[in-house]
């Protein structure tokens, strides 16, 4: 008989998917957390929140962890050009070169021996196009059940991610690793004007990499867009 996992990153599609997989009493032996080290504190905090309704009803709780630490990765790694040579570091996690996605993913498929349930939304029609394992369900997609619709159930059942004064759904389209390169304009915009913590820990990033974080602009060079887009606007941060 086979064993069924939830993979839940304690992000709102994941989240929703556990919380109905719950209430419906559907198959769950086990949720499985893939830890990169480098999530929002909000994500720790949701996690902490459900633990004790897992353990109260009898599901296994796991978290994975990459082989080597993610900063290891990022900047210290020996990595093989095409051309022969040699650098050191992946540098950012994003666009074309996603080695977390890529080491969290087989981390997973390596743990998860059975059914495994994974939070894609029935909205997210490409990611849906490109799964094809055997043995992954997609709740949300059955039941019909789009992003947005995922996170109001989530804010339904008291789940924020409320951080620093801000609600980081409203800041954010993914609350992926604070670090991923794949934030958009919008997202690192709201993370330089209200998450001025995260944007101090990507600067710091950034002063180890050559490498822009995004294609055209390093994030020192975001700062001086974003500061002459805010001059003359005060900054404020209205906590709940």
């Amino acid at each position: 008989m086979h064993k069924h996992f939830a993979s839940v990153s304690w992000g709102k599609d994941s989240l929703c998917m556990l919380l109905i997989l719950l209430a419906k009493g559907e198959p769950l032996d086990e949720v499985v957390f893939f830890d990169t080290g480098m999530e929002f504190q909000a994500i720790y905090d949701t996690r902490d929140k459900v633990l004790p309704m897992l353990n109260e009803a009898g599901v296994a709780y796991t978290e994975l962890y990459p082989e080597k630490p993610f900063l290891w990765n990022m900047f210290e790694r020996p990595v093989t050009e095409r051309g022969g040579g040699t650098h050191n570091g992946y540098s950012w996690c994003g666009g074309r070169c996603r080695w977390g996605t890529t080491e969290k993913l087989r981390a997973l498929d390596a743990h998860c021996k059975g059914i495994v349930y994974v939070g894609l939304a029935h909205d997210e029609c490409e990611r849906l196009k490109k799964e094809r394992a055997d043995n992954k369900r997609f709740p949300l997609a059955e039941w019909g059940i789009s992003e947005g619709e995922a996170l109001i159930y989530c804010y339904q059942q008291g789940h924020w991610w409320f951080e620093s004064g801000v609600y980081l759904y409203a800041m954010l389209d993914r609350v992926s690793c604070w670090c991923c390169a794949n934030k958009n304009l919008k997202e690192l915009r709201n993370y330089y004007r209200y998450l001025p913590q995260y944007w101090k820990k990507l600067k710091e990033l950034q002063a180890r990499t050559s490498r822009p974080f995004k294609k055209d602009f390093s994030l020192f060079e975001l700062e001086e867009r974003f500061r002459q887009e805010f001059a003359g606007y005060p900054i404020t941060v209205h906590a709940h």
